[in-house]
């Protein structure tokens, strides 16, 4: 499911087994993590309750850079960001920003559209 730009998909795995998965082939492909963050987590430290969420930033600079010289603005999606959470029902969604939607809104070049393009087969395989 895509929603202005997001792109929403079950995923088969915990909050936190998604993330795992996600991290770890991040780092197998050769891709930095630059944070993980842990809203569920956070949530209960200050005394809230929240159904569980975390999300995942990560990249490659020599892909990223590119597109952030193109267009300074575009930082606001990047690096990457994956989020998984939990919905009402108990089913974990990983969601993410479309590449393609990237280089749309930030007016970039199409050639640039391939150093962000395999993002989503990582995200998806993470979910499987």
């Amino acid at each position: 499911m895509t929603t202005s730009g997001v792109i929403d998909m079950a995923s088969n795995h915990s909050v936190t087994d998604t993330i795992d998965r996600l991290e770890a082939l991040a780092r197998s492909n050769g891709l930095l993590v630059f944070a993980r963050i842990d809203f569920g987590g956070d949530a209960g430290k200050a005394g809230l309750e929240m159904r569980p969420m975390q999300m995942l930033a990560f990249g490659n600079p020599k892909a990223g850079t590119p597109l952030l010289r193109e267009s300074p603005r575009s930082g606001l999606d990047l690096p990457l960001k994956a989020l998984a959470w939990q919905d009402a029902n108990g089913q974990v969604w990983l969601s993410f920003n479309d590449p393609e939607y990237i280089v749309e809104r930030h007016g970039l070049p199409g050639e640039l559209a391939k150093n962000i393009a395999g993002a989503g087969a990582l995200i998806r395989k993470a979910a499987e």
